[in-house]
């Protein structure tokens, strides 16, 4: 892990002196322009025309944090994934400040900008197993994250923006119930989907007018010990769209693999299918009738460049994309 952040510090300077972008430094020692990160975020300029980036140094930074809308073109670099945390433990029924809050402010961190790239390190809720309590939320377009680790229990993941297209990209989530949900268009590449309890992995709400919702490529689903009864997801909303994609599934994915929410009527709009999976969960003989096996002609389509691209959700989206990997220093 020493050698990765070497690599990076190397690059990331031959990044910063071709580009002279600006870098704001955070450091909760003291050490750098600011001590917290929301600090730093309520100090960026909105509506920017350059890259921006914000250095995080390692440290546990407790504290809920948003970088907010016209934040844009933001990287978030931490110094490695399990030296920069940021933590927080509000949830849903918790009373802040008088008001009882739900799902949709229970989060540690939330990204409403566009353009932002998270990069090397962690964004967790500890508030335990007390229901929903979100991690991370992203509401903005065209969100990268890389080398990142999100955990949490229930809720873990609210990829929340209607209008949003989010590439996680070698990274780690766990959580307990519906971990990893919401609306909008994800393409999660290479990266470790951990279950924690007996329950469901994804419930997309993927509106009608998108063709694409959770896209999982290349991903490994692990299980804690004890964990036997996992599903690869549920419906959230009547129109939810996930697919597996050359994935590994552990022993604990049931047999049947998908629920439909207790709603039968659900089963003829959802869209859950898998493509050359493996692994002792991996067997299709058990599934739901309602779910499918692609034919490669079929998962041909899910490529980067067709998943983000602007014709995606109906010209919604101002520009075609083809993922973030390009924005790190890699």
């Amino acid at each position: 892990m020493m050698k990765f952040s070497v690599i990076a510090a190397i690059l990331l300077f031959s990044v910063f002196a071709a580009s002279a972008e600006t870098v704001y430094t955070v450091d909760c020692n003291g050490g750098g322009d600011f001590r917290t990160i929301q600090e730093c975020f309520d100090a960026l300029p909105s509506k920017p025309s350059e890259w921006r980036t914000v250095r995080i140094m390692p440290g546990t930074y407790r504290e809920k944090v948003t970088l907010d809308v016209y934040k844009d073109k933001v990287r978030i670099l931490g110094d490695e994934m399990a030296e920069t945390r940021i933590v927080w433990d509000d949830y849903a029924g918790k009373v802040v400040d008088g008001r009882e809050l739900t799902t949709y402010d229970s989060y540690t961190m939330s990204v409403r900008a566009d353009e932002v790239c998270l990069d090397c390190l962690t964004v967790e809720n500890d508030a335990g197993r007390v229901g929903q309590a979100v991690a991370l939320e992203t509401r903005g377009d065209r969100i990268h994250l890389y080398h990142c680790a999100l955990i949490g229990d229930q809720d873990t993941f609210f990829a929340r923006g209607y209008v949003s297209r989010v590439h996680v990209e070698n990274c780690h989530i766990e959580g307990t119930t519906d971990f990893i949900f919401g609306p909008s268009i994800v393409l999660f590449e290479c990266s470790t989907i951990h279950c924690k309890a007996d329950s469901f992995i994804t419930a997309a709400s993927t509106t009608e007018r998108n063709e694409y919702g959770f896209v999982f490529s290349c991903c490994r689903v692990t299980a804690a010990e004890g964990v036997t009864r996992v599903y690869l997801g549920r419906p959230w909303k009547s129109t939810a769209r996930t697919v597996w994609l050359e994935c590994e599934f552990p022993a604990a994915i049931r047999p049947e693999g998908w629920r439909d929410w207790h709603d039968a009527a659900r089963k003829g709009d959802v869209y859950y299918a898998e493509w050359r999976c493996e692994g002792p969960g991996a067997d299709r003989s058990g599934r739901v009738a309602w779910s499918r096996e692609l034919t490669d002609a079929e998962a041909d389509v899910y490529d980067n460049r067709r998943v983000f691209a602007k014709k995606t959700g109906s010209e919604q989206f101002r520009d075609d994309w083809e993922g973030g990997a390009e924005w790190t220093a890699r």
